[in-house]
Parts: structure tokens; sequence; C-alpha cells
């Protein structure tokens, strides 16, 4: 995301924001109070106010940037949730089929063009995490390696 693109979501966020907002209960009564108690009161009062608008400041700040952070972030996790799945899946059908023979022996190569293939894809996600034509393409190079994997290791009687 662009700077500029930041600059109009943080000032979208701001307009969002209520322009004005009453307190639940009425605040003169402690004001007056506060300002009557003394000399060093009004010193006090500064550092509340000042302590309570760098709070807010701050609950905003985080708030718009996690608020950024998810969206920027949020597709770039669904690859890596993807992948993530996809090589659990592999490894355990790899696994069931470690003891049986492979019906071709370059196989293996296959598999390792397919990897080579999904890495570029993450490559360009990192770069346009939101383009969903991306995310199909990973989303059928990992079901390609499933399907490669299982009809190498197919008994000879589900073969057609």
């Amino acid at each position: 995301m662009s700077d500029h693109d930041f600059e109009s979501k943080l000032q979208q966020g701001l307009n969002a924001l209520p322009k004005e907002s009453a307190p639940e209960r009425d605040l003169w009564p402690g004001i007056e109070h506060a300002l009557n108690a003394g000399q060093g009161s009004h010193t006090s009062w500064r550092k509340v106010s000042g302590l309570a608008a760098s709070v807010m400041l701050v609950g905003l700040l985080g708030w718009l940037s996690l608020s950024h952070w998810q969206q920027s972030h949020g597709e770039q996790q669904l690859a890596t949730l993807m992948t993530t799945q996809h090589q659990q899946q592999k490894n355990a059908l790899l696994a069931t089929y470690a003891e049986q023979p492979a019906l071709t022996d370059n196989w293996q190569q296959q598999l390792a063009e397919l990897d080579e293939a999904a890495g570029a894809i993450r490559m360009a996600l990192e770069q346009d995490p939101q383009n969903m034509a991306l995310l199909k393409m990973l989303q059928q190079v990992h079901q390609q390696q499933i399907d490669l994997i299982e009809r190498v290791h197919a008994p000879k009687y589900q073969q057609i």
C-alpha cells in the first residue's frame, strides 16, 4: 500500500469518527472541585488531561495501524495457510505411499517442478496479495501435486 493510500485510509478513518462525544455523566462538579482544590491541582489537571490525550492518540494510531496491517496481510496469511495445509497433506500422502513402488521414475522431478511453480506464485503474491487469480493458480498447483502423488502410487487395479 502506498503512502498516498495509507493517508487516504487514515483520513477516511478520522472522518468516520464521531464529531462529538457526550460524557456519561455531568463532569462539571468534578472539574470545579479540581480547580478549587488548590494551586497544585491546576498543574496536575494538565498532566492528567495530557496523559489522557496521549493515551487516546496512541490507541487511535494502534487501531488504525492494526486495521491497515490486517488488510494488507490477510491475503498473505491466506496464501501461507494454503501452503501449510498443502504441505501437511503432501507429507501425509508421501508417508502413506513410502513403501509402495512408484509407477514412473521421474515423478519426483515433476513434483519438484510443481514446487518451483508454487514458489514463483507465492513470490508474485507477496507483490499482489489480493490477486485472486494468483491464489487460484496456487491452489491448482497444489492440487496437481496431490494428484501426481496419488496417480504415481495408485495400485494397478485402480488404473484405467
